[in-house]
């Protein structure tokens, strides 16, 4: 059985490499056929493979990326410990916090992660077939997200910590930066409303057994006491001086704990106050986003490093969970590796291409790192050569999430009820699953995914709010504590207005319909990133290898991302009947805007690389020796 289906893939093996003989007559769709049947002969044949076939050769060669991939690039980039750091050089104990990689790794990591790694691949492997997404996932990391991270996060620390919209204003243009500002604030509400959505999701609902037994009122229960455990490590660390490392183990026991006696007294809306289930997730939704605007004013030592610390242990538990199970569990892949190249969703046809590559942003490539790495990250890294580990390990790390996540995915029978539902209740099967190859109890290990879910996302939301403020302050440049309540109470207060007008009886969830046009927002931010470092690096070192390393991705990820944004722009204008109409969705407005926007800068950035004729002298400069002590001033918190 195994040699007839080997055989069948050889067989399209032949044919496809025989279509693109030179002379030979062929055309896309008849070598989209051919993939497409060779795809369906190895369909069967991947059911005879091991998940952890999957999972240790994708370990591996990303761990190779690291090695050889990490040091190339500390390499060109010159990486020096000699240069000090933006942290050490204002060090204002608000923003500006020297923190060592062992303690700044998690809380990058689980600030870059939240939700993205989970919900992208598993919806792009329902979708598209486990191989497209996996293949994406390892080639995106290593090639494309990984330097975009680093780029990012060196870039920001070679200008005084200042974000990337800054670099933009220095190399490029300050229309370029004015309008990157607005691009990046709009793209960020887009992250606040997706990801408040899918939380709120996640605390209303009955137990049942697609929960695992787990109710949301459970899971709420055990968010709001890790919250208030976070807030306690904070004030501990700050006034003892104790090791934020040594001080995070013990809570990490009292989170434990928090998830077994939440459900003895579920924070369940619908049953203590008679709320319909709607009702319930509008009050959770507005209640995440006071929950943003106090997150955003608060000093990072107080709940962003602690919460960040505490994040990056669950991330490890699930990685090591998922990693267990597979060794100990024996499961074998089921889901079909391709599933074709465009699959019916609705009444329209959804392409692999562009779709999969905006489906699955966190995970491969993620525009979103790079604000975490310029707007955060870099007020806090210790040494330059950390650099390596933060940006360019974490995006390694989260892609090894990614990979788990997709294995929830694989190791279900397409159609199979383990495959219903929502991505957190897939993910959280999927772990509970890898739990009980331990002996730990199903709904145990379920309980504990879904609060991680939730916990990933947490991090995510008050960086978002936080990096809003910021961009608001540069915008209209009020600092003070009153701009940064008004910046902070704006960047807040615009999801909730998405959140609450979306009708209660739409087919498809708040986070559902957004999640797309975040995608393609993130990856075109990502695009417009590498643009910005291409054009920082190409003036700085005026090297060959700058459109290797950042030249080739900035234009896949243009390409792809204005592609699927200018897809889903369109439709909202066009009727059933094919006529054309005027929407009153605000969305479809938007996107006209960050396609406009994004058009608009990649014109100033040609201009820019055109007119380039020698390498400057200015402070952005990459130099041997590091770069001089200045001091800059950042936003009052």
């Amino acid at each position: 059985m195994i040699g007839e289906r080997a055989s069948a893939a050889q067989s399209m093996a032949r044919r496809v490499a025989q279509s693109l003989v030179p002379g030979r007559p062929r055309s896309r769709s008849g070598l989209r056929a051919e993939i497409g049947r060779g795809a369906s002969a190895l369909t069967g044949f991947e059911q005879t493979m091991s998940l952890l076939l999957v999972v240790a050769g994708s370990a591996v060669l990303l761990a190779l990326a690291y090695g050889v991939g990490g040091w190339g690039l500390s390499r060109l980039l010159r990486l020096n410990d000699r240069s000090p750091t933006p942290a050490h050089q204002v060090d204002d104990g608000i923003d500006f916090v020297p923190l060592p990689k062992s303690q700044l790794l998690p809380q990058h990591f689980s600030a870059i992660a939240a939700a993205g790694p989970i919900v992208g691949p598993i919806l792009a492997g329902q979708q598209f077939g486990w191989l497209p997404a996996l293949l994406w996932i390892l080639g995106g990391a290593i090639f494309i997200g990984g330097v975009h991270d680093l780029v990012a996060l060196v870039a920001s620390v070679r200008h005084q910590g200042r974000s990337i919209a800054e670099v933009v204003r220095e190399h490029v243009s300050r229309t370029s930066f004015i309008l990157f500002l607005i691009f990046i604030w709009l793209a960020l509400v887009y992250i606040i409303v997706a990801f408040t959505d899918v939380t709120a999701a996640a605390f209303i609902g009955p137990a049942s057994e697609a929960n695992g037994g787990v109710s949301g009122g459970s899971i709420a229960t055990a968010s709001l006491i890790y919250l208030t455990i976070t807030l306690g490590l904070g004030l501990f660390v700050h006034r003892t001086g104790v090791s934020l490392t040594r001080a995070a183990l013990p809570c990490v026991i009292l989170v434990a704990l928090a998830i077994l006696i939440s459900p003895q007294v579920p924070l369940d809306l619908s049953s203590l106050l008679g709320w319909s289930e709607s009702q319930a997730r509008k009050f959770w939704d507005a209640g995440l986003l006071v929950y943003c605007l106090i997150a955003g004013i608060l000093p990072v030592w107080l709940l962003l490093q602690p919460r960040g610390q505490l994040g990056g242990y669950f991330l490890y538990a699930a990685l090591a969970a998922g990693a267990g199970g597979l060794l100990l569990g024996g499961e074998q892949i089921k889901y079909p590796a391709f599933r074709g190249w465009a699959i019916e969703e609705g009444s329209r046809l959804v392409p692999l291409v562009p779709f999969l590559f905006i489906t699955i942003a966190c995970g491969a490539c993620s525009g979103f790192h790079g604000l975490i790495a310029s707007g955060t990250s870099s007020k806090q890294l210790n040494y330059e050569r950390d650099a390596r580990v933060v940006g360019y390990g974490a995006m390694l790390l989260e892609a090894m999430v990614a990979i788990v996540s997709l294995c929830c995915v694989m190791m279900f029978a397409e159609g199979s009820a383990e495959l219903k539902g929502t991505p957190n209740q897939i993910y959280a099967r999927g772990i509970g699953n890898f739990c009980a190859a331990f002996g730990i109890p199903m709904h145990w290990g379920i309980a504990f995914a879904l609060m991680a879910f939730t916990t990933f996302i947490y991090d995510t939301l008050d960086v978002c709010t936080r990096l809003g403020r910021y961009i608001l302050q540069e915008l209209t440049g009020w600092t003070g504590r009153a701009g940064t309540v008004f910046a902070t109470s704006l960047t807040a207060g615009v999801p909730l207005y998405f959140l609450l007008r979306h009708p209660a009886d739409a087919p498809q969830p708040v986070w559902r319909a957004f999640w797309n046009l975040f995608g393609a927002s993130n990856q075109l931010l990502a695009a417009l990133t590498l643009l910005c470092g291409t054009v920082w690096l190409w003036r700085t070192r005026r090297a060959a290898w700058v459109w290797l390393i950042t030249g080739i991705p900035t234009v896949l990820m243009y390409v792809m991302s204005t592609w699927a944004l200018w897809e889903m722009t369109w439709r909202s204008f066009r009727q059933a009947d094919g006529s054309w109409a005027v929407p009153n969705d605000p969305v479809p407005w938007v996107g006209i805007a960050l396609l406009t926007l994004a058009g608009i800068m990649l014109i100033d950035a040609i201009r820019v690389l055109i007119a380039t004729a020698t390498p400057p002298t200015d402070s952005g400069a990459i130099p041997a020796n590091g770069p001089a002590v200045i001091a800059v001033s950042s936003p009052a918190s």
